[in-house]
């Protein structure tokens, strides 16, 4: 009986009492870019991400953004957000135009559509 309690008991810690397992595996997508940013306007090593979908890429005063000197005249929306979150380093170059433009953030190989979904919706929120 004790070893069912407490296989039980552990099952409701793991899971949480009201699914909450569930909801941060579904969460699990935008959790990486909570390394570096922020989903407020507050800085972390990277810009806030409040606002970002419709702001221009390197945009955020106080940061140095290495591609804006091959151009990188883009505005963040979901299509260019879905290529970044993808691979930043192959979008970077993509959006400049420039084979030699780089980006100080890694590629996070979010690249499943469902996925970010949960990103751009989160940017969204």
């Amino acid at each position: 009986m004790k070893k069912v309690l407490m296989i039980a008991a552990t099952a409701a810690f793991v899971l949480g009492i009201n699914g909450v397992a569930t909801t941060d595996a579904n969460a699990a997508a935008w959790k990486k870019c909570t390394a570096c940013h922020n989903f407020t306007a507050k800085k972390k090593v990277g810009p806030g991400l409040a606002g970002v979908v419709g702001r221009k890429a390197g945009s955020v005063e106080g940061f140095k953004y290495k591609f804006t000197k091959y151009g990188g005249d883009w505005v963040w929306d979901e299509a260019h957000l879905r290529e970044w979150m993808c691979n930043s380093k192959k979008a970077v170059k993509k959006f400049t135009g420039n084979d030699k433009a780089k980006t100080k953030m890694p590629p996070q190989k979010i690249c499943d559509p469902a996925k970010q979904d949960e990103v751009i919706a989160k940017l969204k929120g």
